[in-house]
């Protein structure tokens, strides 16, 4: 079964974007060149907060859905508890 993986990007503002992918690596690489023109473009979305790995997408899915119905506020509490110095996760990918 292939892994699925949900993650939660940010800017410099703190604009959030929640996502799905089943391969985190290329994902980043093309939310790092703005390769998909989008709401993440748009904004320069592409610091990497948070993620989690999924065996299952139907799972991986549902989280995303829940994750996104939190109010930012709940967000950025989350972000901050597994982050606190908000590092770009990403570059470790």
């Amino acid at each position: 079964m292939q892994k699925s993986f949900i993650y939660i990007l940010s800017n410099k503002s703190k604009t959030l974007y929640v996502g799905v992918t089943n391969d985190l690596k290329r994902r980043m690489s093309e939310h790092k060149v703005n390769s998909i023109k989008g709401f993440t473009a748009r904004y320069n979305i592409n610091i990497l907060v948070y993620f989690e790995e999924f065996s299952d997408i139907g799972y991986a899915i549902r989280r995303e859905k829940q994750i996104k119905g939190w109010l930012r506020k709940k967000k950025i509490e989350f972000i901050e508890k597994f982050d606190p110095e908000g590092i770009d996760l990403g570059n470790d990918i």
